[in-house]
């Protein structure tokens, strides 16, 4: 039990490295907390940068969501455990204890935790981003989709309900993070995903 409780700490430590502040270091690159939105995510770092240091930026969030619950699956630990080891990485992406509790929005790292799960789940979530992304062309628009449909498909494809429900519980977390977003997709405000 202590072993699985170290795990969930290590997991929101390993969420709290921002991968979009590391990577923009890295490369030489202004702070992405202090241009476009502000938010330190894959998303505004493409808006500000480009498409490799975004690329780079959403692999390293969505590996913050796969690699510790991948880790507690081969480790043995309880459903439950997988679950709550995902949840703790997802929050230390979103108030990461490195960087004064101000997080991106979480859904690469959401969508990192859902491959973690399983493979069919991941592929459920991620292609439902990408399909509505490509018909709608709003970002923001396709995560808060996608998101919402993780509890269901989770609950199809699993039957862990301990999954469904930390599940439904970081898509509401998200839809909270996403607030201004909704606020501009109601007033048909949002930018659209645009090709560079």
């Amino acid at each position: 039990m202590l072993i699985e409780w170290g795990g969930v700490a290590l997991a929101y430590l390993l969420g709290s490295i921002s991968s979009a502040i590391v990577v923009c270091k890295l490369m030489g690159l202004e702070d992405p907390r202090v241009g476009g939105s502000g938010n330190p995510g894959a998303t505004n770092v493409k808006r500000l940068y480009g498409n490799k240091p975004a690329a780079i930026t959403l692999v390293g969030d969505m590996l913050k969501g796969v690699l510790p619950v991948v880790v507690a699956q081969q480790m043995g630990f309880a459903p439950e455990m997988v679950i709550l080891i995902g949840f703790a990485a997802f929050i230390g992406h979103l108030y990461p204890i490195f960087f004064q509790f101000k997080g991106g929005k979480g859904v690469a790292t959401m969508l990192g935790v859902m491959f973690g799960l399983s493979l069919p789940i991941g592929l459920a979530v991620g292609g439902t981003w990408l399909f509505v992304a490509k018909v709608l062309k709003v970002s923001s628009l396709s995560a808060l989709i996608a998101t919402a449909l993780a509890p269901i498909y989770i609950y199809f494809l699993s039957g862990e309900i301990s999954w469904v429900v930390l599940t439904a519980v970081m898509t509401v977390i998200l839809f909270w993070r996403h607030k201004s977003n909704i606020q501009r997709l109601i007033r048909g405000e949002e930018d659209l995903i645009k090709k560079s």
